[in-house]
């Protein structure tokens, strides 16, 4: 049977996964916002309104035709928003499923200090957003497995792609070299998670892979490549116990860790840009908009 996907919280990764695909093989997307399901409609993409607190309309009569299913939203306290609205419907109302992808983060690993982490390694999440990701892991992987069709935890670095990345922030004066000894960060470029999509879903392949480049770096020596890269004044570097942050950005220096990628790699997949070098040269002109 061909595919058919539907993607709940078509965002930015989901997006760029949706567009490698013929319009004929999207069963539906959803967005919070009634703009952007114009949009997409307007591309020939069957769109619907979910915000995650209510059922959304024509949503299960998209699911009975769908024979991948990717989730791409993120959990809150309560609990994952699709299970919460639409568990009987993934066990009792998809007829044809045949796959599970879910979007999750490298965060559930939670902090080891630039230790190496990698898909055998125990979850151990630090923050209240990381532990609501490994509860939505858990409980999408109690449905796959009621269901007996494969499921995909993708856990992803931090991301980046066009419109979002170094070489936009410096350009609209927002960039700054944050100093803390020893912080590393992997990153994930966006389309090697549309990449790793494509692999998983064509083949119907379920596990835990991370999907992250090949060398966890420090978030200064990326802005400080760019910079130069792009021939851009190289920002001062901040030091970061100094530094005015939001808890939220704070936090995610207290997570420092480097990512193995070696399982996805074992299936074959080639990295488009596998470390930050590749991808920077090809978004130098990236004005962001």
């Amino acid at each position: 049977m061909a595919m058919r996907l539907f993607v709940f919280g078509c965002g930015y990764s989901a997006t760029a996964f949706v567009d490698t695909l013929d319009p004929a093989a999207v069963a539906g997307v959803t967005t919070r916002s009634p703009g952007k399901a114009a949009a997409f409609a307007a591309r020939g993409l069957p769109a619907y309104v979910f915000d995650g607190t209510q059922p959304g309309e024509g949503i299960p009569e998209a699911l009975a035709e769908t024979t991948h299913l990717l989730v791409s939203i993120a959990p809150k306290e309560e609990g994952d928003p699709v299970l919460l609205q639409y568990r009987d419907a993934v066990l009792t109302g998809m007829p044809n499923l045949a796959w599970i992808g879910y979007l999750s983060t490298v965060g559930v690993y939670g902090n080891h200090d630039g230790g190496w982490v990698d898909e055998e390694t125990p979850v151990r999440p630090v923050s209240q957003r990381s532990v609501e990701r490994v509860d939505a892991e858990e409980a999408w992987t109690a449905v796959a497995a009621a269901r007996g069709v494969p499921l995909a935890v993708l856990r992803l670095s931090g991301i980046y792609g066009p419109g979002r990345n170094a070489m936009v922030n410096l350009r609209e004066g927002k960039a700054r070299r944050l100093v803390k000894p020893g912080q590393v960060f992997n990153r994930i470029h966006v389309a090697d998670i549309a990449g790793a999509l494509t692999l998983l879903a064509s083949q119907d392949l379920g596990g835990v892979f991370n999907v992250t480049d090949d060398e966890p770096a420090p978030p200064q020596d990326v802005v400080e490549y760019a910079a130069k890269l792009a021939h851009f004044p190289v920002p001062p570097a901040i030091d970061f116990d100094s530094a005015l942050l939001s808890p939220m950005a704070r936090s995610f220096y207290g997570e420092n860790k480097r990512v193995s990628n070696a399982r996805l790699k074992s299936l074959g997949y080639t990295f488009s840009f596998p470390t930050y070098r590749e991808a920077l040269a090809c978004l130098i002109g990236d004005s962001g908009r």
